[in-house]
């Protein structure tokens, strides 16, 4: 009798185990078929509440080199931490310091946490941060990432527990936008501005897809990242061309820089006149101990050598 009752109660505990699986499938096949992003503006945190940007003066913004320059992501409003990590943002604000080192217009970069720009909004909190730092010029970097997420035709085989595990039937498109915003620190004038962009496909099995999808987000942004730093350089380059000719910026140097380029220092000069010294000191003593070896080989007191 219990052997017969057994018998009866496995089928009906395995239908239930598997529709309960199968309802937990669908759930997440549901869930599919959406869109979803991640995205910080330049404009809300700079102008907040409403507020907008003050009409066009003829302010020269006055740049002292070299400069100290920070950079540093605009915070988003929503948690950008599935895309974007604490860690993750560091690594891709040093990639864009890349693109300021060796300029020899540029004393220092320096990244800065985005927990500094959240505690309030507004180019005063620009100042407030750049008065930390020292800073002479701000570079603000801000971002708009879109995810639609949708099946394939292969997805129907999620149905099957194979099918979940290793059927790639997710569709991930990636769109990522990133933008690079160069302020002077004094005029709060806009100085030049890089943009950088990233799309890519990635597909997923239905188990695993969060996890593919965060890290094919993740290269998503390091890949925009890279356009961004090409793009910047670029700029940067035109941009130090331009204010020779067009005199949109006002330029004066700090004690003992001159302009850089191949200009020279006292310093500098000082230091090429004592190597310059020993070098001379070296040979004269190296031909004085060459005659004199030469004088102890030629010399015979026979008079008619």
């Amino acid at each position: 009798m219990c052997k017969q009752k057994t018998l009866v109660m496995l089928p009906i505990l395995l239908a239930t185990i598997l529709l309960s699986g199968c309802t937990s499938l669908m759930q997440q096949i549901t869930d599919q078929g959406m869109r979803r992003g991640v995205s910080s503006s330049l404009v809300d945190y700079l102008y907040p509440k409403g507020e907008t940007p003050p009409e066009f003066d003829q302010t020269v913004p006055k740049l002292q080199l070299p400069l100290r320059v920070g950079i540093a992501f605009v915070p988003s409003h929503a948690d950008d931490s599935i895309a974007l990590t604490a860690s993750h943002k560091s690594i891709l604000l040093n990639k864009i310091k890349g693109a300021f080192n060796e300029k020899p217009f540029i004393n220092e970069i320096v990244v800065i946490p985005d927990t500094y720009l959240r505690s309030s909004r507004g180019f005063d909190n620009v100042d407030q941060v750049a008065r930390l730092y020292a800073l002479d010029v701000m570079t603000l970097v801000s971002y708009d990432q879109v995810v639609y997420t949708d099946d394939t035709k292969a997805s129907i085989l999620y149905w099957t527990i194979v099918g979940a595990y290793f059927i790639n039937g997710s569709r991930n498109d990636i769109n990522t936008f990133v933008d690079v915003a160069v302020y002077d620190v004094k005029s709060h004038k806009l100085l030049l501005r890089a943009p950088g962009t990233d799309e890519v496909i990635a597909k997923s099995a239905l188990i695993n897809s969060s996890e593919k999808l965060r890290i094919a987000r993740q290269g998503s942004f390091a890949s925009a990242i890279d356009n961004v730093s090409d793009n910047l350089e670029v700029e940067l380059n035109s941009f130090k061309d331009r204010i020779k000719q067009d005199k949109t910026v006002e330029l004066t140097y700090r004690p003992g820089f001159s302009g850089g380029g191949g200009s020279i220092g006292w310093l500098t000069l000082m230091i090429i006149a004592c190597l310059l010294t020993i070098k001379h000191a070296l040979n004269f003593k190296r031909k004085c101990m060459t005659r004199s070896f030469s004088n102890f080989w030629n010399y015979s007191p026979d008079p008619r050598f």
